[in-house]
């Protein structure tokens, strides 16, 4: 483990970030329930620090990051943009799921980045309820973590609104208790990452005003709806590249990833 710095957000939220590496900054953003010190970015980032100075950092209110009230997704912006700033002011961008969210939505806000990378943000349209109204996936969300019931929010968010098997949160529960207890202290900023994705569609006009090289990626093994998704992403983006990797699902392989990072980023290719 690195050590620990910080970076201070426009609203005065402390944002904790490490980096490995040596050459260009590469920042990686995570999606919901993760931080640094649970999910995929530490295994990328040094997956990546032989090619990038990698940066990954803990989204306010998870690990030691701070988590100033009331919050907007422009917060989250100006998070990256205080991680971005503290490590240069030149850097790469790559986010996962509802973290690749917040990366192409920061950069059609303005956030200076040279390039950037998403893989699978989770525009996959939100499902009725049977009689085919509208749900109130915000408004359950929010009733589910303020009554405390943070597994409930946890599986309602990852089933009925992500669209993951009714049996991923149950197995997660019964077979590794630790990890399950570190999605526990997380849940309550569920509403961060839902607050992102918005009303779940993808929003054309705002990505858009994307003005920086693009690559949108996802995996071959993903739901056809995260595929179309994808697609619509890179196609209302300028410019934006599209590839899919082959025998990928959203858990995606980091070995899988560097090739995309070093011929995009850097353009080399890797034998």
């Amino acid at each position: 483990m690195t050590a620990t710095e910080w970076a201070t957000s426009a609203d005065g939220t402390r944002i904790a970030f490490e980096r490995v590496g040596a050459g260009p900054v590469l920042v990686l953003v995570d999606g919901a329930f993760c931080y640094r010190e649970f999910g995929p970015a530490r295994d990328l980032a040094t997956a990546l620090a032989g090619d990038f100075t990698v940066v990954i950092y803990d989204r306010r209110g998870r690990g030691e990051s701070g988590n100033t009230l009331p919050y907007a997704p422009a917060r989250e912006y100006e998070d990256l943009r205080a991680v971005i700033d503290a490590t240069g002011r030149d850097a790469f961008v790559m986010g996962q799921s509802s973290g690749a969210g917040l990366v192409y939505r920061a950069a059609a806000a303005g956030v200076p980045m040279r390039k950037l990378i998403g893989y699978e943000a989770p525009w996959v349209g939100l499902r009725t309820n049977k009689d085919g109204s509208p749900k109130d996936y915000h408004g359950d969300l929010d009733r589910l973590i303020a009554s405390g019931a943070h597994g409930k929010a946890i599986s309602y968010f990852m089933v009925d609104m992500i669209g993951a098997p009714r049996f991923v949160p149950l197995m997660m529960r019964v077979m590794a208790a630790k990890e399950w207890s570190k999605l526990l202290r997380v849940a309550p900023t569920l509403r961060h990452d839902a607050a992102v994705m918005g009303d779940f569609a993808v929003p054309e006009g705002e990505l858009a005003q994307v003005a920086v090289p693009a690559l949108v990626l996802c995996g071959s093994k993903g739901a056809p709806e995260m595929l179309a998704a994808q697609e619509k992403v890179a196609a209302v983006i300028p410019g934006a590249e599209h590839a899919v990797l082959a025998g990928q699902t959203h858990q995606v392989a980091p070995v899988a990833l560097k090739p995309q990072f070093v011929r995009f980023l850097l353009g080399q290719s890797v034998s």
